[in-house]
């Protein structure tokens, strides 16, 4: 989550020695200060710019960055702000593994008040439902034949938890798709100061079925097929990535 709110500090937290991003590339020079949110990302924002900016760590190729244009445009026609991704000098959106967005400033939503972006999600959702695929991510009912794609590789993980997985999406094969936001929670929620609803960080973006948005947020009715569509996903982006978490989560399934 990447917007103008303190976090409270922790002295033994220190993030000093974290590879700084290179902001020479966006012609930059500013004081940094780690931001806090990021649980698979390192993020800094600048400081004293007058519109200040956020740098972001990103496993993603130039190209899965550049389909997100499109998919932003149609957010925004939905009622979303969105932070848009800054291209360096190189005209690159990618520099040594760093991307460039704006610094949103606001007001975090709380867990009760997620429910309140239904309209402009539904919006968003019909306007993207027909969009192609990210580059090198597949939606959930795609794993049924495939084993890799975006941060899932179902190769490395104990074939009975693939199997889990497996029957879980299996359950939502013929479910209605568009493009998902995928980690959308409070955290990625901001109140604009003029009171409009921003998404970050939509690192986790793909084509995929619309309940992957819906059960988080309790936009729509989720049974419970999509409640554990929703779950396997989460213990299988977070197998490498998280593995503490993600066994916690496995057991569930």
């Amino acid at each position: 989550m990447w917007f103008d709110i303190q976090p409270v500090r922790n002295k033994d937290d220190d993030k000093t020695s974290m590879q700084n991003p290179p902001t020479e590339y966006w012609d930059i020079d500013a004081k940094l200060e780690p931001l806090p949110g990021g649980n698979r990302n390192t993020a800094f924002r600048t400081l004293g710019l007058a519109g200040d900016l956020v740098f972001k760590t990103t496993r993603r190729e130039p190209a899965a960055i550049e389909w997100l244009l499109p998919v932003f445009d149609l957010a925004e026609q939905s009622g979303f702000i969105v932070p848009r991704p800054i291209k360096s000098r190189n005209g690159r959106y990618v520099e040594q593994g760093w991307t460039c967005e704006p610094f949103l400033r606001g007001e975090a939503f709380r867990a009760a008040d997620v429910t309140r972006i239904a309209p402009q999600l539904l919006r968003f959702q019909e306007a993207t439902a027909k969009l192609s695929q990210r580059p090198g991510f597949l939606a959930a009912a795609d794993f049924l034949n495939h084993e890799r794609g975006g941060d899932i590789d179902l190769r490395r993980m104990p074939p009975e938890i693939v199997a889990l997985c497996r029957a879980a999406w299996s359950e939502i094969s013929a479910a209605p798709k568009s493009v998902v936001h995928g980690d959308l929670n409070a955290a990625n929620m901001i109140w604009t100061r003029d009171n409009q609803i921003a998404l970050v960080d939509w690192d986790e973006a793909r084509v995929d079925a619309t309940l992957f948005d819906n059960v988080p947020t309790g936009t729509a009715a989720a049974s419970k097929a999509h409640r554990m569509a929703v779950l396997a996903w989460e213990v299988a982006c977070a197998w490498h990535l998280e593995p503490e978490y993600a066994r916690k989560m496995a057991a569930l399934l």
